[in-house]
């Protein structure tokens, strides 16, 4: 390693062309919202079928 302090060039007409090649980070949050209501409706029917099988019809 040296200690000595090298000058870096900067390229000032650099100009990033990767906004082609990035995916839309809305479908992600679409299939991450999707599965979560998924599983929300999931958690729910185990939910009523637990009060129901715990309801007591004598009354």
């Amino acid at each position: 390693m040296s200690t000595d302090k090298d000058d870096l060039e900067l390229d000032e007409d650099f100009v990033a062309d990767d906004a082609d090649d990035v995916e839309p980070v809305v479908e992600v949050a679409k299939t991450n919202l999707t599965k979560r209501r998924i599983i929300d409706n999931f958690l729910e029917e185990r939910r009523l079928h637990k009060q129901l099988a715990e309801y007591d019809f004598d009354i």
